[in-house]
């Protein structure tokens, strides 16, 4: 029996977090922002074999100990862990979510470059996992996209359409997966196929500029953390859409909401409109 003037509360418990790249400037990111929220712990750390890092505490850069030990490992490293936040490359990663699928363990991936192929077999483990897939986890690069959405659809003719993005000099990946998923946003308000109108150099003698096409053009250089420019290029004005990223800070805390947005999911593949309610 419960006294009537008791009162009972109960805080969720928080979730078990695990990180994929520990000891790169995107996963030590991610663990400092783990560590500096109340409702998720670090439960995991993931590295290659080869990273000297293995074995030693994960918040070891940050001067604490975190109980968790960096693994290379992955069903180790994965055990005590509810959502995995990667932020890796193509292959590191399914094979990670090949893992993440047998454990019932899910996922919050921010890499880029996969293959088409590579993409449908992340919506196949996406029918038993629930997953968040988005090549930029900022909340700020996510509104956007929905304003280059809007702005694609009021300005569907009579302008030509240009996408900038700059990156530092360690990126691999080039247009940036951010700058692709501007592309597709812009392409399907449009309703086009961006397979079909992107255009990624041009040189020599191209003639004119066919009006249907998407223009990308890529700088790679010293520390720049991110910056992305879409030009809406008409007679008599531009309309430009930017963001630029100074810390990777955003996707970090990005990361975070999707982590907390898939405490009541199943399975499924999600993106960041999703986690935002951007739809």
């Amino acid at each position: 029996m419960t006294d009537s003037n008791t009162t009972t509360s109960s805080t969720p418990a928080a979730r078990r977090v695990a990180v994929a790249g520990a000891s790169g400037r995107m996963g030590r990111m991610l663990i400092e922002a783990v560590r500096n929220t109340p409702d998720c712990r670090l439960a995991g750390a993931l590295d290659v074999a080869a990273s000297p890092a293995i074995g030693s505490d994960a918040g070891a850069f940050l001067g604490f100990a975190s109980g968790v030990a960096i693994a290379a490992d992955l069903r180790a490293g994965l055990q005590d862990a509810q959502v995995l936040i990667d932020f890796t490359r193509p292959e590191g990663t399914m094979a990670h979510l090949a893992v993440c699928r047998e454990l019932g363990v899910q996922a919050v991936i921010g890499t880029t470059g996969f293959s088409d192929a590579q993409k449908a077999e992340i919506a196949e483990i996406a029918k038993d996992i629930a997953i968040v897939m988005a090549p930029n986890m900022s909340v700020g690069v996510n509104v956007t996209f929905k304003l280059l959405e809007m702005a694609a659809k009021a300005l569907s003719t009579g302008y030509d359409i240009e996408i900038v993005e700059a990156h530092h000099r360690h990126k691999i990946d080039a247009p940036s997966g951010t700058a692709l998923k501007m592309g597709e946003v812009i392409a399907d308000a449009l309703g086009r196929d961006l397979k079909e109108c992107a255009v990624y150099g041009r040189e020599g003698v191209t003639g004119e500029r066919d009006p249907s096409t998407i223009g990308f053009a890529t700088v790679r250089g010293g520390d720049i953390v991110g910056d992305h420019t879409v030009l809406f290029a008409g007679t008599g004005e531009r309309i430009e859409i930017a963001h630029k990223s100074s810390s990777r800070a955003n996707y970090a805390q990005g990361s975070l909401r999707a982590v907390r947005f898939l405490a009541d999911q199943r399975a499924g593949l999600f993106d960041m409109f999703d986690v935002l309610g951007l739809r």
